[in-house]
């Protein structure tokens, strides 16, 4: 048997998911770990990303660990610094601050003969490790609008992920581009300082009301003396979360519910006529990622904010060109245009026979259960293609997931083999099964033109089924499903 204490894990980002995975390991025994982390701090996007009106759309006592429940949350629904700080001390409480070396930007992982993983960093440094947790994300890079003249304008112009705190506002005439989750948060924040605000969308979304509630000091205090308290709360967010699945589900008369009520908010919100049709998706609920906001309606009613349905088609010096050829002059330009997701290139992984990860995954976004594929011994994904449930919070899937993998590595440790690589045949019979699931759901119907489905048609980023359904697979995953190096 070898000893879990000499098995030497290198775990790539420090959010929510790289904390999860260096509490998993503390928890099963393993010490010998290094939790990578490219900026300056523990969070990850909670760390990076500095948007005005950054919020988490998901309620505040669902959004933690499950072994560290918050019962200081500020609100039902809580804002940036709040989350960050709430992941740093987890990471802290945890026992993690040793594990963790910051500044460190990982570039390379080569897999070696011997059966280890070589690192390369940023700064030109290496580092052998017998096993890696890929936990840095996959809404991280940003993605940009397909649009000419963009490097041309001679005004302020950024990225929502990446924002510019020197630029004042005030009394600017700005374009948003864009109009889903980042752009419902930006935009009733950017109304507040504007001269003028354009908002460019190409077509709308379902969003439904927030409802957002501050806690008192006394309802904190008494989820610190009743902790059933804060589980009551948890359990009944949980259950609202779970009709999701079936809002999601085409031909399911929850999704017709979810629809009208976030209709209802519409007609509410804008009289009869042009911008009200404008806000109106086509589209079924959940093609798009469902979006909750209480102010961005109210900030689109403002006289001097002006919604345009329309996308971007090019970029002057001094202006921005919508599809139908308007011109808009501008002081400034915001792109909430979103990520690219699961982009594996940011990191150059080469595997069994020069295998490399990011063609391997251009060419199909695939993962065995969402945490490995083929020819990459010993290298595991936090959270990887079809590796999060839509009908949980992101760390309920993720906890299962570093769970899952954690435990591979325990029963590997325990009968004495070096290097375990999922089997090819159980990878394909796996997603070959969830190819005829997608379907089922709006957002995975050939119809669908979202973030969700990528170039090729292929749709790698949720699981094709219910929480209770993935756990099925994760308790019959063992050792007997890969081949052993």
């Amino acid at each position: 048997m070898a000893d879990k204490k000499d098995l030497r894990v290198a775990i790539i980002g420090a959010g929510p998911s790289g904390i999860a995975s260096g509490h998993e390991l503390l928890k099963q025994g393993f010490t010998n770990f290094t939790i990578f982390e490219k900026s300056d701090g523990v969070g990850g996007t909670w760390h990076l990303h500095t948007y005005p009106g950054l919020a988490c759309d998901v309620w505040a006592h669902s959004y933690t660990f499950s072994y560290e429940p918050n019962p200081d949350w500020s609100a039902s629904f809580v804002e940036q610094a709040e989350i960050e700080a709430y992941l740093q001390r987890s990471a802290t409480k945890f026992g993690l601050d040793p594990h963790i070396r910051l500044n460190t930007k990982i570039m390379t992982a080569d897999y070696q003969s011997s059966g280890s993983w070589l690192l390369g960093s940023e700064a030109g440094e290496q580092f052998e490790f017998d096993v890696i947790i890929n936990a840095m994300g996959n809404q991280h890079t940003p993605l940009y609008p397909n649009a000419e003249g963009i490097d041309t304008f001679k005004g302020d112009y950024w990225h929502g992920t990446q924002w510019n705190h020197d630029v004042d506002l005030k009394g600017k005439r700005v374009a948003v581009i864009g109009s889903a989750a980042s752009a419902v948060q930006i935009v009733p924040e950017i109304a507040k300082q504007a001269d003028h605000l354009t908002v460019l969308q190409r077509t709308p979304n379902w969003i439904m009301p927030r409802g957002r509630k501050l806690y008192s000091e006394s309802r904190r205090k008494w989820n610190k003396r009743l902790p059933f308290l804060m589980s009551l709360t948890k359990a009944f967010q949980g259950f609202i979360m779970g009709l999701v699945h079936q809002a999601a589900t085409i031909g399911h008369k929850r999704m017709e519910q979810f629809e009208d009520t976030a209709r209802k908010f519409i007609n509410e919100s804008f009289p009869e006529g042009e911008l009200r049709d404008a806000m109106t998706p086509t589209s079924h609920y959940a093609c798009k990622r469902g979006l909750v906001s209480d102010d961005f309606y109210p900030a689109l009613n403002k006289d001097h904010v002006e919604l345009i349905p329309e996308g971007l088609k090019a970029v002057t010096e001094n202006s921005i060109i919508t599809a139908s050829g308007r011109e808009v002059d501008v002081d400034v330009i915001i792109y909430c245009t979103g990520y690219r997701i699961l982009d594996f290139d940011r990191i150059a992984v080469t595997g069994v026979n020069n295998q490399v990860l990011a063609n391997v995954m251009e060419h199909a976004p695939e993962a065995h259960k969402g945490i490995v594929v083929p020819d990459f011994p010993n290298y595991f994904f936090a959270v990887g293609p079809n590796g999060l449930v839509l009908n949980v919070a992101y760390f309920v899937t993720v906890e299962k997931n570093v769970e899952t993998i954690v435990r591979l590595l325990k029963d590997k440790q325990a009968a004495n083999i070096d290097a375990i690589s999922v089997k090819k045949d159980l990878h394909r019979q796996y997603n070959d099964w969830l190819g005829t699931q997608f379907g089922i759901y709006a957002w995975g119907a050939s119809s669908c033109n979202s973030y969700y489905r990528s170039e090729s048609g292929h749709v790698p980023f949720l699981f094709a089924g219910s929480y209770k359904r993935y756990c099925e697979f994760h308790a019959e995953c063992g050792l007997h499903e890969f081949d052993h190096l």
